[in-house]
């Protein structure tokens, strides 16, 4: 039953992808300073962000512990990064956060179900369908994914340290500057893209290529409406780009 459903999902999934990808240039997602109650009742940010981020580790662990494939050192390694990645977002990240914001309830729930599916199929295929020889760590994509995944890691990290110091500081928005926030508006989620690319790389999978498809399509959009917001609030430096270093 639930290789039919594996099965069944994956290309839905892809389209869903594309579809959201280009929805999300004409509607802004509205979370953050883009929050908007017409998109239902604003809830607690810091719960709710906890609540729809945590549910993307438990279903890729439960997933691939039940799966029958037997578990190396390579299946362990790429769980325990999911893993350690989302602890990050979801408890330790807004715990570090001395205010907490509101969010739409309707943003909170495609966030559960886009982790639910998310999980699910990265999960199964990892311990159901996953052959990993015992020198898989030698090829060279699993070797530029890991690099990729720890530049990712880093400039996501840095650029929320520096989100969260100016939040914490209860002086408003403000422009963030430093590192690459010099040479773009959003480090945070270009980070991000790296890492999942990364990722994708490391598992060379359909489901882990889909997730690094959906972070783009979820985070492009969002960064191009950051940096349009941040031009017409602020006096703006002109050299900063929105997403990608020199380019766009």
């Amino acid at each position: 039953m639930l290789s039919n459903l594996y099965n069944l999902i994956l290309i839905p999934w892809l389209i869903l992808a594309i579809i959201s990808f280009l929805l999300l240039f004409k509607i802004t997602a509205p979370y953050g300073k883009f929050s908007d109650r017409k998109y239902g009742v604003l809830i607690n940010y810091k719960l709710g962000w906890f609540i729809q981020e945590i549910i993307s580790p438990l279903f890729l662990f439960y997933f691939f512990y039940i799966g029958d494939i037997e578990k190396t050192f390579i299946h362990w390694f790429l769980i325990i990064i999911w893993i350690v990645h989302y602890v990050n977002r979801s408890i330790i990240f807004p715990l570090r956060l001395k205010k907490s914001s509101k969010m739409p309830i309707s943003v909170i729930l495609s966030a559960i179900f886009f982790n639910i599916i998310n999980g699910f199929t990265n999960g199964y295929y990892l311990g159901n369908l996953a052959a990993f020889s015992d020198e898989y760590f030698l090829n060279i994509n699993f070797i530029m994914g890991l690099l990729f995944f720890i530049i990712g890691v880093s400039i996501n990290v840095n650029a929320d340290n520096i989100l969260i110091k100016i939040r914490n500081q209860n002086k408003g928005y403000q422009i963030p500057k430093g590192k690459l926030y010099n040479l773009i508006s959003c480090p945070n989620y270009f980070g991000e893209m790296i890492e999942w690319i990364g990722f994708a790389l490391m598992c060379w999978s359909l489901p882990s290529l889909l997730f690094a498809i959906w972070t783009i399509a979820n985070l492009f959009p969002r960064a191009i409406a950051q940096h349009k917001w941040y031009k017409n609030k602020f006096d703006y430096p002109s050299n900063r780009k929105a997403i990608i270093p020199y380019i766009f």
